[in-house]
């Protein structure tokens, strides 16, 4: 899994000192670097962005570089890529959880106490199913079904809205005989 330092591209990208990201511009100019080493990643991979040496985070800069990476990823942009958060502090936290709240998006993330968290906004019955997957690694939509006790079809649609998402991801897999689409924790 690749690992982008956020300190590391601060310095390279703005010449700053200080670990804080502070203002759209400076958002802006991160993203768009971010975004230039996100294309030249193979398709399924999990891009982690890493907080732990960065010091703030303002809601402007959180915006701009976390939310407007996680709509694009959503939207397709980026192809068959994945984004995880790590290292993050609970101020980060409560800055880029308000800038995916209002975009009506989420990302997991994993806290400095190596405690999982998911940020921004997702239904309650993916957040369930979501907790699930994470708790069981890896699950088809008939191992949903028979868990949950749902119709085949409704753990279907959970499991492609998640993976459309870009929270959980899809391996196609031949099992006895046939195809199935097996899903997975990021």
């Amino acid at each position: 899994m690749p690992k982008y330092d956020l300190y590391k591209i601060l310095k390279e990208e703005l010449k700053n000192v200080p670990p804080d990201l502070a203002t759209r511009q400076s958002g802006q100019a991160m993203r768009e670097r971010i975004e230039r080493d996100i294309a030249k990643e193979k398709d399924g991979e999990v891009i982690a962005l890493d907080f732990s040496k960065i010091g703030i985070i303002d809601y402007s800069c959180a915006d701009e570089i976390v939310a407007k990476l996680i709509s694009r990823l959503v939207s397709g942009e980026y192809g068959d890529r994945y984004i995880v958060l790590r290292g993050l502090n609970g101020n980060q936290k409560e800055n880029i959880e308000v800038a995916l709240e209002r975009k009506g998006i989420a990302v997991t993330a994993e806290m400095r106490d190596e405690r999982r968290a998911l940020l921004g906004s997702l239904n309650n019955y993916l957040k369930e199913t979501l907790m699930l997957i994470e708790k069981k690694k890896r699950i088809t939509a008939k191992d949903l079904s028979d868990i949950m006790k749902l119709e085949a079809n409704t753990s279907g649609t959970r499991l492609l809205n998640l993976h459309k998402k870009r929270l959980i991801r899809r391996i196609d897999e031949i099992r006895d005989g046939g195809r199935v689409w097996v899903y997975e924790k990021i």
